[in-house]
């Protein structure tokens, strides 16, 4: 039988974890089962691994949910109420590729260990139960192991307090990554509630259970699902917040670290009492909480950060994204910092120029570049491997991390003492300058050059770093050696040659000699004294003496001793390590904010990116723009080169707000393309680098929103049309003068007539209200009549041309309206029947007879914003049969230019005498 179909199907026959927990359940399980149901009840949230001999074992809900999610068969063990219990498993020394996929799918796991010896439990009765508990719960914003994490992302566990106070409740946010110490705060608010937790990218978002079930709320934790996680209330009082952490971090009093709100506080205390919760009886070594305030960095809201690729695309991978386009970093901490940078942009023109001239020095120096780039390859993950040791989870190549982490660290520091650095690069090499010393020494001086996975293996202390461990490992690895040169010494000694010391399982060792050998040792008071008999055979007689007994004992002892040493040695240098740890964080920071200004200045070399200008100003002006992904994507498949294209959307002279570009052209012409290059081109140049165009001048952007393509939530009822309306709502209710807006194809979702409306009223509302930099692109034509009266808005087009009945798309932007979209062009590009193609020919031809008069001439005169007639000539198709005779006779390709000139000459005159007729 299939277990998983069977249980699959019954799954609502499985004992629940409240069913579990009763009296009931408890009254009638086995030993065992109900050893289990008590630890499966303190753990509720959990899928229990419960060690059984070589295996981790579910029973119950946990081995359905299980053997679904990993793929592993369901099987039974026993009965429990009536019912066959579901049972699945996975090897432990397998253990951490399961736990890998669980809590990549959203699971938490608790880890169940057996804590006594069995031969302990025996003597409590035959048939008494190994006592087991859980170790540890691991959960995807607590995770610390090397296998588990991702090295160039972070893994961060964020709480989200929320306080009634007045009116309005408070929101604050707090996030932890334990495998780098990271600790930061943030105030924000349920408008941007969403947006703030997607810069940050939690793994695992705990929040009380009230929030949670927030209707209000509701549709944020969709969004997220799994990685929302309700937890008790109590856990986020504020009252008793400051003295949790106080005393997490040892400190009277919060002053020295900042002054924070009670929702910071309340979201902080939450999540140290998470990591408390999760991580038992160890401690990480977190860094001091810092406040980052919401109007530092860049607002780019959820829509905006999909559709734009930053660090993900749309099917979920990282190839196609900014974040791979950019990336020339060689260390993991670089690779982090680099997303970490990309996802929350500054909006502080100082420190973007910082950065900025970090960059620049570097690029100007590319051999000093290049072997600081060397020597950062040799930069291990120095910030992982401290959180592991601090949690006791640690092994000796994470002693060996440290190790190689502060050789690379004084290469590099010696580097750059000949090379011309910038402020923030100062800044890193006085980090790096800091590191203790006396650690580096200590560490060399201890650890050997081949490091085992795990301490318990031995083998990691070198040769010399400790006399003891020298002569014990002599002892264990050349016992024989050892013993050959004792009996050399007594058989010298005693002048008897043949004196042979043996072993066996009852004497252990032992001197034998012949009987007729004997004497002097039996019968002197110093021979007696020396060696003392032990044994009386036919024809030999054997002997010890204190020498060879405490040899023996050295010998039978010296494994465990050896690796008691090395154990202790192990725990110093994590001791010594864990006391650096601030220092070695610091370092870490430092040598990752160099890789990352490094591999941006090859990045900027290698693609020919330049140095924008950023200020406070409202500019936007941008000279011979690229997309950077498509870019990079054409040179990859040795494709035609990319087109570069301004664009300028800076206020006009005498103007506070700022231009939009109301842009048309055909599909297929590159709209979508430009739309996102000059928002992506926005990003970089606020996260600190250089950009790829020929020169570009940024005022700070404070909020960017980005419409381009369409997608549905059907989920939540919303149909195409009605996400872009949420979308578009969004944006025109919050940018501001600041802000930079990038719109495509508004309106085309219903009725033309009702998109060209909503197309025209949003286009006045960002022109008046919104005031903000803008490219609107779009397939209704009609709009382009706006320029007219909107002094701020510019008409731009795609640029294409015919031949021969094709379309040609050039990919350039210039100023101007397109008249049509060749929609018919693509679609026979695309491989519709020719039948078809021909027949949509022919509709367009009689619709568009069918109704000449442009809407948009009649519309116009009822602006809302102007109440002004356009004064505007409405020129009439003429009807002439004479100049339609000489139209049809004329043959341009039998033509001189000559001939064609005074062909058109003609051609007017008859159109003038027509109409003045």
């Amino acid at each position: 039988m299939n277990f998983v179909t069977d249980y699959s199907t019954r799954a609502g026959e499985v004992l629940s974890a409240a069913e579990l927990a009763s009296e009931e359940s408890r009254s009638t399980a086995t030993p065992m089962m109900e050893q289990f149901i008590e630890i499966k009840a303190n753990n509720p949230d959990s899928l229990l691994f419960y060690r059984m001999g070589d295996f981790y074992e579910l029973f119950f809900q946990d081995a359905v949910e299980a053997s679904r999610a990993l793929g592993i068969t369901l099987t039974k063990r026993g009965q429990h109420m009536g019912q066959e219990i579901p049972m699945c498993g996975v090897p432990v020394h397998a253990a951490d590729d399961y736990l890998q996929k669980l809590i990549g799918l959203g699971f938490r796991v608790a880890v169940c260990e057996q804590v006594e010896d069995p031969a302990e439990a025996k003597k409590r009765g035959s048939k008494s139960v190994v006592r087991r508990d859980v170790v540890r719960l691991v959960t995807p914003g607590t995770i610390t192991e090397e296998k588990l994490l991702s090295p160039s992302e972070t893994n961060y566990l964020m709480a989200l307090a929320r306080i009634k106070s007045g009116s309005e409740p408070a929101y604050a946010l707090a996030w932890i990554d334990i495998s780098t110490g990271i600790f930061r705060l943030a105030e924000t608010a349920e408008s941007r509630l969403l947006a703030d937790i997607l810069r940050i990218e939690p793994r695992e978002l705990i929040l009380a259970d009230t929030v949670f079930h927030d209707p209000e709320l509701r549709p944020v934790f969709d969004v997220l699902g799994r990685v929302a996680v309700p937890q008790p209330a109590v856990l986020f009082d504020s009252a008793t917040a400051e003295g949790r952490i106080s005393r997490y971090f040892g400190v009277k009093t919060l002053d020295g670290f900042g002054t924070f709100s009670r929702a910071e506080l309340a979201a902080a205390s939450a999540a140290i009492s998470y990591v408390e919760k999760t991580q038992l009886a160890e401690r990480p070594a977190l860094g001091t909480p810092e406040r980052e305030s919401a109007a530092s960095t860049l607002f780019i809201d959820p829509a905006t950060r999909g559709n734009l690729e930053l660090v993900k695309t749309l099917s979920g991978a990282r190839e196609g994204t900014l974040l791979k386009a950019l990336d020339r970093t060689v260390t993991s901490g670089g690779a982090r910092l680099l997303a970490e940078r990309l996802m929350s942009p500054l909006t502080d023109p100082d420190r973007i120029n910082e950065r900025l001239d970090s960059i620049e020095i570097l690029a100007d120096q590319p051999s000093f570049a290049g072997d600081l780039r060397d020597a950062l390859r040799r930069a291990p993950d120095m910030p992982r491997a401290l959180s592991r040791l601090a949690l006791g989870r640690g092994g000796p190549r994470d002693l060996g991390a440290i190790q190689a982490g502060l050789h690379a660290s004084a290469s590099i520091s010696r580097l750059m003492a000949a090379g011309t650095l910038s402020d923030e690069l100062k800044d890193a090499r006085a980090a790096i300058d800091a590191l203790p010393a006396g650690l580096l020494g200590l560490l060399d001086a201890t650890l050997g050059d081949e490091l085992p996975l795990l301490k318990r293996d031995g083998g990691f202390v070198c040769e010399g770093a400790n006399a003891e461990l020298d002569e014990v490992r002599g002892l264990r690895d050349q016992s024989r050696r050892v013993i050959a040169g004792l009996q050399l010494q007594y058989s010298e000694e005693t002048g008897i040659k043949s004196l042979k010391i043996k072993h066996n399982n009852v004497l252990g060792y032992f001197i034998e000699v012949t009987a007729g050998n004997a004497g002097s040792m039996t019968d002197t008071d110093a021979g007696r004294a020396r060696f003392i008999h032990r044994q009386t055979m036919a024809n030999a007689m054997r002997f010890t003496t204190t020498e060879l007994a405490e040899l023996e004992s050295k010998i039978a002892n010296a494994a465990d001793r050896a690796l008691s040493i090395e154990l202790a040695a192990f725990d110093q240098m994590t001791a010594e390590v864990v006391a650096a740890a601030e220092v070695l964080k610091a370092a870490a920071f430092a040598l990752a904010t160099l890789d990352v200004s490094v591999g941006l200045a090859v990045l900027a070399e290698e693609q020919a990116y330049a140095r924008p200008t950023v200020d406070r100003s409202r500019m936007f002006a941008i000279d011979g723009g690229r997309h950077p992904v498509v870019e990079q994507a054409l040179k990859r498949q040795a494709s035609n080169a990319f087109v570069a294209n301004g664009c300028d959307l800076s206020p006009p002279e005498g103007e506070e707000g700022g231009a939009i570009w109301l842009l048309t052209g055909p599909n297929m012409g590159g709209k979508s393309t430009f739309l996102r290059q000059n928002a992506l081109i926005a990003i970089m140049a606020q996260m600190g680098t250089f950009v790829p165009a020929a020169s570009a001048h940024i005022g700070i952007v404070d909020r960017l929103f980005s419409r381009v393509g369409a997608s549905d939530d059907l989920a939540r009822g919303r149909s195409t049309f009605m996400v872009e309306m949420v979308e578009t709502a969004a944006i025109l209710n919050q940018a501001t003068d600041r802000s930079l807006v990038i719109l495509d194809e508004i309106g085309r979702g219903t009725a033309t007539f009702d998109g060209l409306s909503i197309a025209w009223a949003a286009v006045e509302h960002l022109h008046e209200a919104n005031r903000c930099r803008g490219l609107f692109a779009t397939h209704f034509h009609e709009l382009t009549v706006l320029s007219e009266k909107l002094g701020r808005l510019s008409n731009a087009t795609m640029r294409v041309k015919e031949w021969h009945g094709d379309v040609i798309f050039l990919h350039e932007v210039g100023p101007g309206a397109a008249d049509r979209s060749y929609g018919i062009q693509v679609a026979r590009l695309a491989g519709l029947p020719a039948s078809v193609v021909a027949r949509a020919k022919d509709v367009l031809a009689k619709l568009e007879d069918a109704d000449r008069k442009n809407p948009a001439s009649q519309l116009i005169d009822d602006l809302p914003l102007f109440q002004v007639a356009i004064r505007r000539e409405e020129v009439k198709p003429a009807g002439n049969s004479k100049i339609d005779e000489a139209l049809k006779a004329l043959n341009p390709d039998d033509m001189t230019p000559r001939e064609a000139l005074d062909a058109l000459y003609a051609l007017k005159k008859e159109l003038s005498a027509a109409k003045a007729g």
